[in-house]
């Protein structure tokens, strides 16, 4: 079935002229689409009827909120979106002093197996198509009255192991005619498939890479991560120094502090020799505990202490945020919640 709005202008032109029409409907219907955020084709109203009702076999992507938390300390709202297949996905919306940033989902369920992420419990269920990503940042604008400014690709879903959807959805959120948002305010968060990040470098885009690394060294990396029994710490860090090498853009690397397990001294240490030199950002992230695993949270002077230690071999390391906390507030958590419930 044809995705009106995962479709580029040029895309939406031809299909106009493939329908006996005009191509400069297809610039009108992408701007009602990405610019003013139509969910209908009632809605666009500088169209003939005969028009609209051709396009009427063509469903727009429209997701549905089945949930909604906010948080009583900093105003952070979470929210589950149905799809329409009936699947779940979760988006959250962060108030900064710099403007509002929206972390979205990129597939319904993760295959990556991350034992401290409750996204991939259960697994993959599917790719979202770029339509439904864009739809997220969409129905929040519309929910709350208020411009997104900065996007995160960073919920549930591996971004790069939906690679071609992700493109498509960078290329339609920043380009004209939709929002426009810069390529430097979205990020997009890997657990390091090598190959998708060297084929990233070559697209040539300004947007962040972020590198979620969580661990000092191999065989810890591999205790945490499965993705790691695949490509090893050097590989990432090689890829990532060649990414830097294509685009001029620093990497970030999220680092999951675990009480225990990776947030020792000799951690702090080891992870710093391997990072130096390289033109980088840490992000230390005290990790958030759920239900269906056994680990804890790094104790607040044991993280000040890794980050003390850390800087002693990187320039830029920070402490993340924290951000809805008495909410779902972590990946995966309140799409898992409904799911149990349901």
């Amino acid at each position: 079935m044809t995705d009106i709005k995962s479709m580029t202008t040029e895309e939406l032109r031809k299909l106009m002229e493939e329908l006996g029409e005009k191509p400069f409907r297809g610039g009108q219907i992408y701007s009602w689409l990405h610019s003013r955020l139509a969910v209908s084709w009632e809605d666009m109203t500088d169209l003939s009827k005969a028009l609209r009702e051709k396009l009427r076999k063509y469903p727009i992507t429209s997701l549905e909120t089945a949930g909604e938390q906010v948080s009583a300390l900093d105003g952070t709202r979470k929210y589950l979106f149905r799809l329409a297949d009936g699947n779940v996905i979760e988006s959250v919306l962060m108030r900064y002093k710099h403007g509002n940033s929206v972390c979205i989902s990129s597939q319904a369920g993760c295959r990556m197996g991350c034992r401290f992420c409750a996204s991939a419990i259960g697994g993959r269920i599917r790719n979202l198509a770029a339509s439904e990503m864009l739809d997220q940042i969409y129905r929040i604008q519309t929910l709350t009255g208020e411009r997104v400014s900065n996007v995160v690709v960073m919920g549930t879903g591996e971004p790069l192991d939906n690679y071609d959807q992700l493109l498509r959805f960078i290329r339609i959120l920043t380009g004209e005619g939709g929002l426009q948002i810069s390529q430097r305010n979205v990020t997009v968060s890997t657990c390091g498939l090598v190959p998708q990040i060297y084929r990233l470098a070559e697209e040539k885009l300004q947007i962040t890479l972020a590198i979620s690394l969580h661990a000092p060294n191999d065989e810890k990396r591999r205790m945490l991560m499965p993705i790691a029994r695949k490509y090893s710490m050097e590989e990432v860090l090689e890829a990532c120094r060649s990414y830097f090498e294509k685009t001029g853009r620093r990497i970030t690397f999220e680092y999951s502090l675990v009480a225990g397990v990776n947030d020792g001294e000799e951690d702090a240490r080891e992870l710093g020799e391997k990072l130096r030199g390289l033109n980088c950002h840490v992000n230390l992230i005290p990790v958030n505990p759920i239900k269906e695993r056994d680990f804890r949270r790094s104790d607040r002077i044991v993280v000040q202490k890794f980050k003390i230690n850390l800087e002693k071999y990187v320039r830029n390391v920070t402490l993340r945020r924290e951000m809805g906390s008495d909410i779902d507030g972590a990946c995966g958590q309140l799409r898992r919640s409904y799911l149990d419930r349901s």
